[in-house]
């Protein structure tokens, strides 16, 4: 049988743009892959030439540049049922003449459509012969966030501090990586990716004016350059910008010893903003296809210096520049709402530079709730009113690390809630192990990859992010087909995609309910301990958690409290998690378990994920079991009163459910001893629930024997209650209170002056406000005071010699009021905890006349000058100690301290 040999030619304007070009080249393929021969037009097409090209045409064209194309739409001969294609739109329409056109609204839509229709020939194996199909994007930035970042610090250096080095990043060099990443991101319509660093320009740049921030060597920043180069090129072909994020104002550490300067800088120094204005004038002229994420928070007193620190720095070095630099398309800034309200900095920049975006956190550092609400969704609806776009950032999911998720439905309700609850218009999507890429957690013979291993998060998320309003019907069948064909077949496909969606809801819904924060100072999966659940208070709770990230609810002590009224509940309630999560948990494990039978390809992954499913059933159990515990310990403990013999049997019946939990816990260990390496991917010292310590208490192994001692003193106090013999806790609690020794320190600020901690002393230097009452601890120590205006209005700094290594007393006033200073928080700080101080040692350890009461914090130095600059809000400093003072934690008014919190029980 003789064969005929299919032919299509393609016209499109010469010297067309790199991701047009990459457009052309798919589609091309595409057509060869199914049989074509693929001619190219030998001259320029117009209305009245095109149909002399004999068999099928496509014209690909930028409908704002091609003059072909704005011929057909002027003739009527391409019409549009749909918008006309605009920005990142396309439009693909069969045309009298036996021509395909691919109409794109850019560059981009121009990529796009070649893109959809090569997609459509591939998946037909021929060129569709009548078509009329229009899309766009709905939201307008879209991609993953990728760090250059390291699990652990490198002292001297601190937190994000890693300069760009083969040893540190191999995989940031390995190109064949960036070309399955890209690969992926182009597949999903990504149009972004965000690389994280704290101070990636002492990498990139080389400063004639400061040779000293140089932080590689000469061959190493030639092959840094070279290889961003090549990384910012071949992702622009693919219609992807790469944004490069950096804290402010972090400064290299050479550069930082050479001038004598801290790491981080809390406010603008001449030397500090001539040399990032330089760098970001260099990194802009070198790299024309790279845009810019700034962080004004954190180091920077964002809210005092952010303006000025944005548009007389950044801004000023990245138009310095751009004037060296022929771009089509100006470079992307965004802004990152974080631990500063970017308002203010925003309206003072648009004049300067129109392409602004900003970003927020969508549920904190975890994945909580399709339903924000509260301060964090006002934040969000604040932010996407601006003459900006505004991006939600799924950030660090410290909840779902370190199991597979991929359970689409939430995800598009995510989606869904970013779009119309939130007013947002891009994504900003973490990988789910972040600070460990690109490797998996996953023990295997060969470390595996997240691109791979967790396909379906980026899959989902960027799927909805180019459409959120799909129809949930037509969605469940397209992912039961395509993990029908990653599977081998469609019942495998329907059975996998079941577990995704119930395993979906457990952590989102534990944490939400019962956890201390949504931040990344909880690694959700290694479990709580009996005292961060019933006396969370002790453990500095992040409210956001319950008031934003949570849907109307109550905690645990909240809804004991009103079952023993028998007042009515509002919300979720601890019993209703409990009871779904181990619904969600149950039904996740018998739908993967039903898809083995199915299971004919990739049967590898196939049995991590499943796994994974039996690894949540362990410890949704864990938890079902801790939490029944806890509600019969507060039961008690509301019931009792004090009379601590009474009602031993709720502390009987809690025992049991404690061993039941620890049972749990223990098959959790013992399963992920042999498929994890570590449970949380930031393993610094940050990490604090359930133990103090990331890298300590990183696997499930080493908190089990704290639970397994927790289970056993229970035991242990509960047996000498129901004997009649006080607990030795108890009688420890009631040891005496004596004054901290002080540490001598001279005061050198000629604004301030010392006084003595007491009764009646006023506490500033302007007004009189007096202490009315303080902590037997503080009592006599020597303070110092200071003008609480400018402390409140502007911010102020003290500086003051130590003659030895000490800790500063710094009083927190317990009220959000703008007037006074907040404390730092490791969910909007990471260095928040640097210098020791993250938790109060004193709660309302001072009360002064009229004002709010006064929370005490011990912040380590060093022995020297120190200049104690906190930023703007009143405050008050309250002695000086020694650096090894034995310090008791505890509330002064006996509210999560004392012996009713009952943590003596487990302790």
């Amino acid at each position: 049988m003789e064969t005929t040999t299919k032919a299509v030619t393609l016209g499109y304007e010469r010297n067309a743009a790199p991701r047009v070009e990459y457009g052309i080249q798919r589609l091309r393929e595409a057509l060869q892959n199914s049989g074509y021969t693929v001619l190219e037009a030998e001259a320029p097409w117009s209305l009245e030439n095109y149909r002399s090209v004999q068999g099928m045409k496509i014209y690909i064209g930028n409908r704002q540049e091609s003059k072909f194309v704005q011929q057909l739409e002027a003739r009527d001969v391409l019409l549009y049922h749909t918008e006309a294609p605009e920005g990142e739109g396309f439009y693909l329409a069969s045309c009298p003449g036996g021509i395909t056109v691919i109409s794109g609204g850019s560059d981009s839509g121009v990529l796009y459509g070649c893109l959809e229709l090569a997609s459509r020939i591939g998946e037909a194996q021929k060129l569709p012969s009548d078509i009329a199909y229009g899309d766009k994007p709905r939201f307008a930035l879209r991609g993953p966030a990728i760090g250059l970042q390291k699990t652990t610090v490198e002292p001297p250096r601190q937190t994000y501090e890693y300069p760009i080095t083969t040893d540190r990043f191999p995989w940031f060099y390995d190109r064949s990586l960036w070309q399955d990443f890209l690969h992926m991101m182009v597949e999903q319509r990504c149009n972004v990716v965000y690389l994280w660093s704290g101070h990636p320009f002492s990498s990139l740049v080389q400063l004639e004016d400061y040779p000293e921030a140089l932080e590689v060597t000469e061959k190493e920043l030639a092959y840094n350059r070279e290889t961003f180069r090549w990384i910012t090129e071949e992702a622009d072909r693919r219609g992807i910008w790469v944004v490069l994020k950096f804290y402010n104002i972090h400064i290299p550490l050479p550069f930082a010893q050479k001038h004598d300067l801290k790491l981080h800088q809390p406010k603008p120094l001449p030397i500090t903003s001539d040399y990032y204005k330089k760098s970001i004038a260099a990194f802009v002229q070198s790299f024309p296809n790279a845009g810019l994420m700034v962080c004004l928070g954190e180091a920077l007193q964002g809210q005092i210096y952010g303006v000025e620190w944005f548009n007389e720095t950044i801004l000023a070095g990245l138009l310095e520049g751009l004037k060296h630099s022929n771009v089509k398309e100006k470079p992307p800034i965004i802004l990152r709402s974080h631990a500063i309200e970017p308002q203010k900095v925003i309206e003072a920049a648009l004049p300067l530079y129109p392409n602004l975006y900003t970003e927020a956190k969508y549920n904190g550092e975890s994945l909580t709730t399709y339903t924000p609400r509260g301060r964090w969704q006002e934040t969000h609806n604040r932010l996407g009113s601006l003459q900006t776009i505004h991006i939600v950032n799924v950030h660090i999911l410290a909840n779902l690390e370190p199991f597979r998720y991929g359970a689409p439905s939430f995800i598009q309700k995510c989606m869904q809630a970013a779009k119309y609850r939130l007013k947002a218009n891009g994504l900003h999507l973490y990988p789910l192990f972040f600070w460990d890429w690109p490797y998996a957690p996953d023990k295997a013979e060969k470390r595996l990859r997240q691109l791979e291993r967790d396909w379906i998060w980026f899959a989902a998320w960027f799927r909805y992010a180019w459409n959120p309003d799909r129809d949930p019907q037509a969605e469940r069948n397209y992912w039961i087909d395509t993990l029908g064909k990653r599977f081998g077949s469609l019942e495998a496909g329907k059975a996998i995609l079941d577990a995704y969606e119930a395993s979906g809801e457990c952590a989102p819904k534990l944490l939400r309910r019962f956890g201390i924060t949504e931040g990344n100072r909880q690694t959700m999966s290694l479990g709580m301990t009996m005292s961060q659940l019933t006396n969370p208070e002790r453990h500095m709770p992040w409210p956001d958690l319950w008031e934003s990230q949570s849907p109307q609810g109550e905690r645990l002590d909240e809804f004991v409290v009103k079952e023993l009224s028998g007042e009515p509940h509002i919300g979720e309630t601890p019993t209703d998690i409990i009871a779904d999560a181990q619904r969600h948990a149950e039904d996740a494990l018998l739908a993967i378990q039903q898809a083995s039978h199915f299971v004919t390809r990739n049967r590898d992954e196939y049995e991590r994920l499943a796994s994974d499913m039996a690894a949540i059933r362990h410890m949704v159990q864990a938890y079902v079991h801790k939490v029944k515990a806890a509600i019969l310990i507060l039961t008690y403990k509301h019931s009792v009163k004090g009379e601590y013999f009474n009602r031993i049997e709720l502390l009987e019946a809690a025992v049991v459910e404690l061993a039941q939990g620890l049972d749990s816990y223990r098959e959790l260990t013992t399963l992920t001893e042999k498929t994890y390496l570590f449970a949380n991917s930031m393993q610094t010292p940050q990490r604090k629930v359930p133990i103090r310590g990331g890298l300590d208490y990183r696997h499930w192994s080493a908190c089990l024997p704290l639970y397994e001692a927790e289970l056993e003193a229970f035991r242990l106090h509960v047996k000498e209650l129901k004997s009649g013999v006080m607990p030795e806790a108890l009688k420890n609690l009631k040891a005496p209170i004596v004054r901290y020794a002080e540490a001598p320190f001279s005061l050198l600020s000629e604004h301030a002056e010392l006084y003595h901690v007491e009764k009646g002393v006023e506490v500033f230097t302007d007004g009189d406000i007096h202490v009315v009452g303080c902590a037997e601890e503080l009592n006599g120590l020597t303070g110092v005071r200071f003008s609480q205006r400018q402390a409140g209005l502007q911010g102020l700094a003290i500086d003051i010699e130590l003659h030895q290594p000490s800790k500063v007393l710094v009083g927190y006033f317990n009220s959000k009021d703008d007037q006074w200073l907040q404390v730092p928080s490791l969910e909007e700080n990471t260095h928040a905890d640097d210098r020791g101080g993250y938790a109060p040692i004193l709660r309302k350890g001072l009360r002064l006349y009229a004002y709010p009461s006064v929370n005490i914090h011990a912040f380590q130095y060093e022995a020297g000058r120190q200049t104690l600059d906190f930023g703007k809000g009143a405050f008050l400093i309250l002695g000086v100690i020694p650096i090894d003072q034995d310090i008791r934690p505890r509330d002064v008014e006996h509210k999560n301290d004392g012996i009713d919190t009952l943590d003596w029980l487990y302790e």
